[in-house]
């Protein structure tokens, strides 16, 4: 397992951990909102929010916190404008990184993420410098106690495109639009999923085999994914699993 899909892993234990003081609340909460905004009201007319509100609920947000966020998406109650943006970048040994933030003020949060690469030896890119290098995908990781087969047979029928060993866990990857599908089979067949969620997969890794490097990079992965604005950080590295464990 490489350390990019380690460090996936590790995110999903994280949120849990997140989830106690709030953090991840707010920002499930936020892509409810801009979901709702953009798609309208109704999850089953819209793939998009149908996901988040999936996401939000296997983080244990509230139905009516959930429910409170689509009405204010849609309008219904009085809230705050949020703005996507994704910033792209470097990180130390020319990782590539995608930033999404949700922000209801582009200046603030951009020089946030800019201050961050600067002190921590990355480097900020033009729009469109890395982002051909990865594919939106969804992404499922289901109990490593399911049948490899017969995940496979639920999974691949419902329209899944990979199915991965990531140790802990079995990674089922889909187009976007077939995350819900996906997901639905796989329960449906009694398999547990642990999250699901849509994600930006790099077509291709860097390896990362410097100890100091590794460090580097998931310091600012790390950096970027606390701050407030940011929903989501996506790299293309590559950390052997003996350097990973030291250097996370």
């Amino acid at each position: 397992m490489s350390g990019h899909s380690k460090w996936a892993t590790i995110k999903h234990k994280k949120g849990a951990a997140d989830a106690k003081r709030g953090k991840l609340f707010a920002k499930l909460i936020r892509q409810v909102e801009v979901a709702a905004r953009e798609g309208g009201g109704d999850p089953d007319s819209n793939p998009t929010l149908r996901t988040m509100f999936q996401k939000a609920r296997d983080s244990s947000v509230p139905l009516d916190t959930i429910e409170r966020a689509v009405k204010r998406g849609t309008g219904e109650l009085e809230g705050v404008t949020y703005e996507q943006i994704t910033y792209e970048g470097y990180a130390p040994g020319g990782v590539a990184l995608l930033v999404e933030v949700l922000t209801d003020n582009r200046n603030r949060t951009g020089s946030d993420v800019r201050s961050l690469f600067t002190k921590r030896g990355g480097s900020m890119g033009e729009p469109g410098t890395v982002a051909w290098q990865f594919d939106r995908k969804g992404t499922i990781l289901v109990d490593r106690a399911a049948d490899e087969d017969e995940l496979m047979l639920a999974a691949v029928d419902a329209g899944a495109e990979d199915i991965l060993d990531d140790g802990e866990y079995w990674r089922v990857v889909t187009g976007p639009s077939d995350l819900h599908a996906v997901r639905t089979a796989i329960e449906a067949a009694g398999m547990g999923i642990e999250s699901a969620d849509l994600t930006m997969e790099p077509q291709n890794l860097v390896p990362v085999d410097d100890k100091g490097t590794a460090k580097r990079v998931l310091d600012l992965v790390d950096a970027l994914d606390d701050l407030d604005d940011v929903q989501a950080v996506h790299g293309n590295f590559d950390i052997p699993d003996e350097i990973f464990e030291v250097v996370s």
